[in-house]
């Protein structure tokens, strides 16, 4: 994607020309020159000002046509009625890349989303790498730049962020400064005219000076490239993720139940762990993550040592630990006899180690030393309460904690709990470059996310296999009910489709009166079902158009002709096309529901769960984008919280996986090969021990 434009002149520009610079201080073109200043940068600035002469010492350029040919950088600044214009005369002179600071375009709609629809016109015919506009700007602290006009200089570090919101942009920027977190990139995208998240995350993914790669997002413009972008950064980085906006108090009522459970931001929680994207589900753990990651070296491992000086917050931490993947294993033997040695009898030798509210510096150090070299342990969490002892001996303590983490493979995170009688500790923490926390469930949580990256790093690629199947034979049946202008396939027409997919359907056959639906229940073989076959009716229990456990043709005969003059009453707008009479589910089998909708910027976004009122009660079901991985086939099933209802309890077998795993993968590629198909209900999907039957389906069309 960055191919077609010069990231490198956006962020590591030699020249810089501010259109719009300003001799006036708190007008946003003199900030802009004045951060460039402040940063240290080392290229040439160039203000652009028709008026003055000279800004902040600078001398001044009058028009953009009089800037050199092939110009690194532009940032914008100037009213949105001239920045068209402005742009026109940038990209005669050869301008690489620009930054419109500039609001009043696409966020306020009108002529301003016109005049942005045009600049981006123009940007993508001549390959200009423009950031904006509605942004703060760009900060990449390796090379001095700070085109913002947010206020303070940043921290150099290894974190790089990129936010679609200026105002959280000055907002973890502030916050950084006070924990002393630094960045070595920043930048703000704004309205994403051209560039968007996926050029950032393309951009990072090879980047030495970054680390750790965070953002803030509200959209994405093209979800299937952000994904094919994050997947191969996340190989490399870890990338953290707060997304907003996840609500869905604007969506449509949807005609299936897929359709109205599959709102977009599961679109977007798929998205994220197809991706090994992780998602912080508030500003808090994003700013915890950040710490973490880019403070702290990652746990190969699960288990969990703490170390306390109170019992209370020992037992806190472990509560919090036994619902995460972590464990809290037991120190050996030979850790234990060294401890011995040095800790009072009364301490607690076991996980959580309890070294007694009167526990002194050197015990807290040989307590710490010795967990963290256990070879049981991948991570530690040390807690303090400032007891009297604690709260004398605080400096020290922090000290010793300081000198182990600083040369420590693993991570150790402190956990002083308080406020003001700790608030030396918390400084020298900061000071030190060390992540510290208040209290143990954000310092726990932190560990858990650090070690699934691990495992999602270690992970093997994913396998992607493409089901057989007749594509002709569907494509006939769609191509159909489209050129009729169907809103939906209704379920005997849909089961051609499926029979196409190799789909474990249940025999059935299409009667069109009393005695033909006899004679098919007799091929098919008593009990039976028989269900009302209309295009019009979708819902067939509205109309009491479903009938089971039929036992002999004489009650097909009667329930045939009941069931269909009773449909043509209640529906008279309805075209009757008979019933389909289907072979009855065996007994003993799980009702699940497997479904697809498609979302606007990722495409199909499958649904997996219990079916029954599981999902109209519980609503106990995961996603998963599409197309699926065998992988994803298989962690879909085992996310859902009744899980162990398939794997089978009390003596009950366990459902036959590798059969409901085939069907998830037909699915996904049913949705993947016709975008005509905007949802889809397999529901119930009854499943046993040895076979899945797809006993109810519909598909809606655009």
């Amino acid at each position: 994607m960055s191919a077609s434009y010069d990231l490198n002149a956006l962020f590591t520009p030699n020249v810089v020309a501010v259109i719009g610079a300003s001799a006036k201080p708190g007008k946003i073109g003199n900030t802009v020159v004045q951060n460039l200043i402040d940063a240290g940068y080392e290229g040439k600035i160039i203000p652009v000002n028709p008026k003055s002469t000279e800004i902040l010492g600078l001398p001044v350029t009058h028009n953009i046509s009089e800037l050199p040919q092939g110009l690194d950088l532009a940032v914008l600044t100037i009213p949105s009625k001239f920045v068209l214009g402005s742009m026109e005369e940038l990209v005669a002179i050869g301008v690489k890349s620009a930054i419109i600071i500039t609001a009043g375009f696409k966020e306020v709609g009108g002529e301003g989303a016109e005049m942005e629809k045009q600049i981006k016109e123009l940007c993508e015919k001549n390959n200009v790498a423009l950031v904006g506009p509605n942004c703060l700007g760009l900060i990449n602290m390796n090379h001095n730049v700070n085109v913002t006009f947010a206020p303070g200089q940043p921290l150099l570090g290894r974190i790089a962020c990129f936010s679609q919101s200026g105002a959280l942009f000055t907002s973890i920027l502030d916050w950084a400064l006070g924990e002393k977190v630094g960045f070595s990139k920043f930048i703000s995208l704004g309205n994403e005219a051209v560039l968007n998240e996926s050029h950032v995350l393309d951009y990072l993914a090879d980047d030495p000076d970054t680390n750790v790669v965070m953002g803030y997002m509200e959209n994405s413009i093209d979800g299937q490239k952000f994904m094919e972008k994050a997947k191969a950064v996340t190989r490399k980085k870890p990338v953290v993720v707060v997304k907003s906006g996840v609500s869905s108090a604007g969506a449509k009522a949807a005609a299936s139940h897929t359709g109205s459970i599959a709102g977009a931001d599961n679109a977007y929680s798929a998205a994220f762990k197809q991706t090994g994207i992780i998602r912080a589900e508030s500003m808090s753990e994003f700013f915890d993550l950040a710490q973490a990651f880019s403070k702290a070296p990652l746990p190969l491992g699960p288990n969990l040592a703490i170390i306390t000086n109170a019992g209370g917050p020992g037992i806190m931490a472990t509560d919090a630990c036994e619902k995460t993947v972590l464990q809290m294993a037991q120190p050996s033997p030979e850790t234990i006899e060294k401890l011995r040695t040095t800790l009072p009898d009364y301490a607690s030798f076991r996980n959580p180690m309890d070294i007694g509210g009167d526990a002194a510096a050197p015990i807290y150090k040989a307590a710490v030393k010795e967990m963290v070299e256990d070879k049981v342990y991948d991570a530690a969490l040390v807690i303090l309460t400032p007891t009297s002892t604690a709260f004398k001996d605080l400096e020290e303590i922090t000290q010793g904690l300081i000198d182990l983490i600083k040369t420590s493979k693993k991570p150790i995170f402190p956990c002083f709990m308080g406020k003001e009688r700790i608030s030396v500790a918390e400084q020298m923490f900061r000071d030190a470059d060390i992540p510290f926390f208040t209290f143990p469930e954000p310092a726990i949580n932190s560990i858990e996310t650090m070690y699934k990256y691990v495992e999602f790093k270690n992970s093997e690629e994913q396998h992607y296999i493409t089901p057989e199947r007749d594509l002709d034979k569907a494509r006939e049946v769609i191509a159909e009910a489209v050129k009729n202008g169907d809103k939906e396939i209704v379920e005997y027409k849909a089961q051609e489709i499926l029979k196409a997919y190799d789909m474990p359907v249940l025999a059935s056959e299409l009667a069109t009166s009393a005695d033909e639906a006899a004679a098919a229940a007799e091929k098919i073989g008593f009990p039976v079902v028989l269900k009302i076959a209309s295009e019009q009716i979708s819902h067939k229990s509205d109309v009491g158009g479903v009938k089971v456990g039929l036992a002999d043709a004489d009650a097909v005969r009667a329930t045939y002709t009941e069931v269909t003059e009773r449909a043509a009453k209640m529906r008279p707008d309805a075209e009757i096309s008979g019933c389909l009479i289907q072979e009855m589910v065996p007994k003993g089998c799980k009702e699940l529901i497997i479904g697809f909708k498609r979302d606007a910027q990722f495409g199909p976004l499958l649904m997996f769960g219990l079916g029954g009122i599981y999902v109209e009660i519980l609503k106990d079901i995961s996603f998963r984008l599409a197309p699926l991985s065998k992988e994803d086939a298989h962690n879909i099933i085992k996310e859902i919280k009744t899980y162990k209802l398939l794997a089978g309890v009390r003596g009950e077998k366990s459902i036959n996986f590798e059969a409901l795993e085939d069907v998830l993968l037909k699915v996904s590629q049913l949705a993947v090969d016709f975008p005509e198909l905007t949802e889809a209900d397999f529901n119930p999907l009854m499943i046993n021990s040895e076979r899945a039957f797809a006993a109810d389906v519909r598909l809606a069309l655009e």
